[in-house]
């Protein structure tokens, strides 16, 4: 048995049988599904047009520890809404004592600015896994939508002081400008984070950041221009884009995004729905991006490279990536070849071994709390914080 099929149900073949169907109806159209979309080039791998889902190729990906801005993943629920950055105004209202509408140049010139290099990361990356074990609906990510950039702007904490935080706040709301077309009408992107990690600031890591750059250039469209949130150590749905308001309250969100969305649920109905909290912290993740999956080796030395990503928790940090040939039974070593920094992933590298018994190549990390990947995780109906060990199949060794 392969290593991916170690980790799945025994309906494994009858739903890629239906994946392969599914890819036969879709000739001819803009939009490719994960399944059997393109990634040769240099180009993302588009699992969406309207709007737009992309991901980069899982070897373009590791080319450097900061990803550039046309290699880093784009995840939106709407089109990408029209602002005249001129006439734009950012409200801060709910429990303050001091409602506030902050132009872009009030941002700027007004509060000091902040950059930090953060990683952010969709909760359904890798879902196309989550899928192989049993369908899950949603945009069928890979394993790379994931990046890591410079971000500047200025701390929520400071924008929450001018505006003077009354007693009994706990949550922070955050509300974009897109329009998200719904069974229930037209609502905004929304997100919410506890009080508490708005004003969490380190002397390396604001809790929080309202951003108007990415790697030392304005925002783009696909990456919330004018202004987003950025919260290091959250999964990306809550690092909100377009953002145009902010809510100090006693409690979380209201918004669909929050109160019956990311979460991890397994049936799915209203009381389990009701019972879960929002998905916060990323999860502890690594993946091979080289040797591509399929990819065929001859027996000898193979470099293998890729990502780990630490969980999103204060002073947490990567300690060791380890790589096996044998499903699971031995492991090396690999050597990490970027900075290591809480909130951020590492880049790493082996030379690996590779004989005629071998298989296929497998991942996993361990943090500096001495936590590792598991290697296996449950199936959730969302396809939320896949983390398993990262299998990659390869051919003739």
């Amino acid at each position: 048995m392969s290593f991916t099929e170690s980790m799945l149900l025994p309906n494994r073949r009858q739903f890629v049988a239906s994946l392969a169907a599914g890819a036969a109806s879709l000739t001819g159209s803009r939009c490719l599904s994960s399944a059997i979309a393109d990634d040769t080039g240099d180009g993302l791998i588009v699992h969406g047009m309207s709007p737009m889902n992309a991901e980069p190729a899982l070897p373009n990906l590791v080319r450097s520890w900061v990803t550039p801005v046309e290699q880093f993943y784009i995840r939106s629920h709407a089109p990408v809404p029209d602002i005249n950055r001129d006439d734009f105004r950012l409200s801060v209202e709910g429990l303050v004592e001091r409602p506030l509408s902050l132009s872009l140049k009030e941002l700027s010139a007004g509060f000091d600015q902040e950059s930090v290099v953060a990683t952010m990361t969709c909760a359904g990356n890798r879902r196309s896994e989550h899928s192989l074990v049993k369908p899950v609906k949603g945009v069928q990510w890979r394993e790379g939508a994931i990046g890591n950039a410079k971000w500047t702007g200025v701390r929520l904490s400071d924008v929450l002081k001018r505006a003077g935080v009354k007693a009994g706040a706990k949550h922070v709301w955050f509300e974009g400008l897109d329009e998200i077309a719904r069974s229930s009408g037209v609502i905004p992107f929304g997100a919410s984070i506890p009080l508490a990690k708005a004003l969490a600031d380190s002397d390396s890591t604001p809790g929080a950041l309202l951003t108007t750059k990415m790697n030392d250039a304005p925002l783009t469209g696909d990456h919330g221009a004018p202004l987003r949130t950025v919260v290091p150590g959250y999964v990306g749905a809550r690092s909100v884009k377009w953002l145009g308001r902010i809510v100090v309250s006693d409690r979380p969100s209201a918004n669909h995004y929050v109160a019956t969305a990311y979460k991890l649920v397994e049936r799915g109905d209203p009381l389990e729905w009701s019972e879960q909290g929002p998905i916060y912290r990323m999860p502890l993740n690594s993946a091979i991006c080289l040797p591509k999956s399929g990819s065929t080796l001859k027996p000898g030395q193979v470099s293998v490279s890729g990502y780990a990503l630490p969980p999103g928790s204060p002073g947490v940090t990567i300690a060791k990536v380890e790589v096996s040939v044998d499903g699971g039974d031995s492991w090396r070593g690999a050597k990490i070849t970027s900075p290591v920094r809480e909130n951020c992933w590492v880049l790493w590298q082996a030379s690996i071994p590779v004989n005629t018994g071998s298989n296929g190549l497998a991942v996993r990390a361990t943090d500096s709390s001495g936590k590792t990947q598991p290697r296996m995780v449950e199936w959730n109906l969302k396809g939320y914080l896949f983390n398993a060990w990262h299998h990659v199949p390869v051919n003739g060794v």
